[in-house]
């Protein structure tokens, strides 16, 4: 796996137990890959950006460790029909980035916040929608019940984390963007394709393992 341990929940809080939560949610580091882009683009990025959290959902299973992602909805506003982590903007009620990343996973797939053990946190990453995104790393039970609230969410599925930390799963790619193409990178699993930022998030986490 490109100088990867297997990965383990050992593993993964050892590596992530000096990461922190910044005191700015909206300070943000730009995705691995964007030095190639447009200067106006990287910087229309980091204009205003509006704080949210996603959980990156790490469950232990007799197979190993898989990440568990989701099909948007189709009829979401933002990123429809893509693959992502559940999460979501942060609320005034929330107490801070990773309370928004619990609350919204609860919301979108039903897991308990009590069942998610937080492991650590990835830099806030900026999306073209004008968030600015904290990835919180989280191991979840393993016998947590999946609900999906189709409003929001197709369908969740895993993948399994190895195949998310082989580099040679991370696809070069590009997308149209307001007629401007940009490099972006992928991972194709079965018949899913995640990309953008959720791609961009998977690839800082195999950063993190080393």
């Amino acid at each position: 796996m490109d100088s990867f341990e297997t990965p383990t929940i050992v593993l993964l809080r050892e590596r992530l137990r000096s990461t922190a939560l910044a005191p700015d949610p909206t300070d943000v580091v730009m995705p691995p890959g964007s030095d190639g882009w447009p200067s106006d683009f990287r910087s229309s990025l980091q204009q205003t950006l509006k704080p949210a959290g996603v959980l990156v959902p790490v469950i232990e299973r007799d197979s190993g460790l898989t990440v568990l992602l989701t099909q948007r909805s189709a009829a979401l506003k933002h990123h429809a029909s893509q693959i992502s982590f559940p999460g979501g903007r942060m609320e005034p009620e929330d107490d801070d980035i990773a309370q928004t990343a619990l609350r919204e996973t609860h919301e979108e797939v039903g897991i308990s916040p009590s069942d998610v053990a937080v492991l650590g946190y990835l830099d806030a990453m900026p999306t073209v929608t004008g968030y600015a995104v904290t990835p919180v790393v989280g191991c979840v039970n393993s016998s947590a019940r999946i609900v999906v609230d189709h409003a929001e969410v197709e369908y969740a599925f895993e993948v399994p984390l190895s195949f998310l930390l082989d580099r040679r799963n991370a696809l070069a790619s590009e997308r149209d963007f307001n007629g401007r193409i940009i490099p972006i990178m992928e991972f194709r699993y079965e018949q899913h394709r995640i990309w953008g930022a959720t791609a961009h998030m998977l690839i800082k986490l195999a950063e993190k393992l080393k």
